[in-house]
């Protein structure tokens, strides 16, 4: 007897301590309590989701007057998730962190666990196009991520075969940069020469949602929403920000503009002449840490998406206005905010629907 209410009691503590770690631990890392929020907020979806940087980029948005709060917030894996509405479009925000693999780590989160509708993600970028000024805020059609390398040996050049690429994992069709071109005080190598020779650009091998699992593609530019863009198209009317206060003005003017291309890399560029090779090699103009990732998850995933960044500062310097990314990100900033507001107007507004 006692035996057989030993085992009963052994039985009820296992049944009451799995109950403990599902309630827990349900859905991986979520718990029940977390995920009965997600399942209630996916109730009132579909939303747009904002995907910011950093509290500074994120903070004029929350107190942006076309903003409004619905004080729920659901925290998922180190991130939070805010709710709201911008001219009663649904939307949630969620601060990424700084680089690609954070930017990465919470695009996925937040189209897992969401019913995302589509993607924009804002914020600051350094600026690779000499034409462009600080304050102006860029769109890009393009998106890429230029820190995935294959570095070649010294002694081989263009016409070296790389390692690994008849399998087709690297490839010298997107381009190279020489080191041996950029050197200095070289009097002492042979033929100026550069034992770092070559890096290789590469694209990312991408698994899209609709492919077949295991089953790789490969991607370098990643085309923004051709919905999203034409919109953004008609955000070159606006008047920005233009002084900090009433002594710190830009000699030019802040205007928004489509541009062709930007760049991503776990690399914050500070370099001229790095940057006068990416901008002469691939017509790039905002140059940032996140946004490629996010551009490569949503085109896995095939949400729609569009990436707008104000231009903070002139990569590496070089003019009147280098590197004045202290005295400016205040004002970068809420021009970023500024067109990414009116640029959910003109969607909300918009006749057509993107077919998704």
């Amino acid at each position: 007897m006692a035996a057989a209410i030993k085992v009963v009691c052994m039985r009820f503590l296992v049944a009451l301590i799995t109950l403990i770690f599902h309630k827990h631990h349900a859905h991986g890392a979520i718990s029940a309590d977390t995920q009965k929020l997600i399942d209630e907020a996916n109730m009132n979806g579909p939303y747009l989701g904002l995907l910011i940087p950093n509290l500074f980029e994120m903070n004029p948005l929350l107190q942006h007057p076309n903003y409004t709060s619905t004080n729920l917030t659901i925290d998922i894996a180190g991130r939070r998730f805010r709710f709201g509405k911008i001219v009663e479009k649904n939307v949630i925000l969620v601060m990424t962190g700084l680089s690609m693999i954070n930017a990465g780590i919470t695009s996925q989160l937040l189209l897992t666990q969401f019913k995302i509708e589509g993607v924009v993600h804002y914020g600051i970028a350094g600026n690779a196009n000499p034409s462009l000024h600080i304050g102006f805020v860029s769109i890009p059609q393009y998106w890429s991520h230029s820190a995935l390398w294959s570095w070649q040996r010294y002694g081989y050049g263009p016409s070296d075969e790389l390692p690994l690429e008849p399998n087709g994992d690297y490839t010298r069709n997107i381009g190279y940069i020489k080191f041996a071109d950029y050197a200095e005080n070289v009097t002492a190598c042979n033929s100026h020469d550069n034992l770092l020779n070559n890096i290789w650009f590469q694209p990312e091998e991408v698994f899209p949602v609709d492919g077949t699992p295991e089953q790789r593609q490969h991607a370098f530019w990643i085309p923004v929403d051709p919905l999203y863009f034409n919109i953004s198209k008609s955000l070159e009317d606006m008047k920005l920000e233009n002084c900090v206060n009433a002594t710190t003005c830009l000699d030019e003017t802040p205007r928004v503009v489509q541009v062709h291309r930007g760049t991503s890399a776990g690399i914050y560029v500070d370099n001229a002449a790095y940057r006068s090779f990416i901008y002469k090699k691939f017509n790039v103009t905002p140059v940032d840490m996140e946004s490629a990732a996010v551009a490569l998850i949503c085109m896995q995933q095939r949400v729609p998406f569009i990436i707008i960044r104000a231009l903070s500062d002139l990569a590496g310097g070089g003019s009147a206005e280098s590197n004045e990314i202290d005295t400016f990100i205040s004002l970068a900033s809420n021009n970023s905010v500024n067109v990414v507001v009116e640029f959910i107007k003109r969607l909300v507004a918009a006749p057509l629907v993107s077919d998704h």
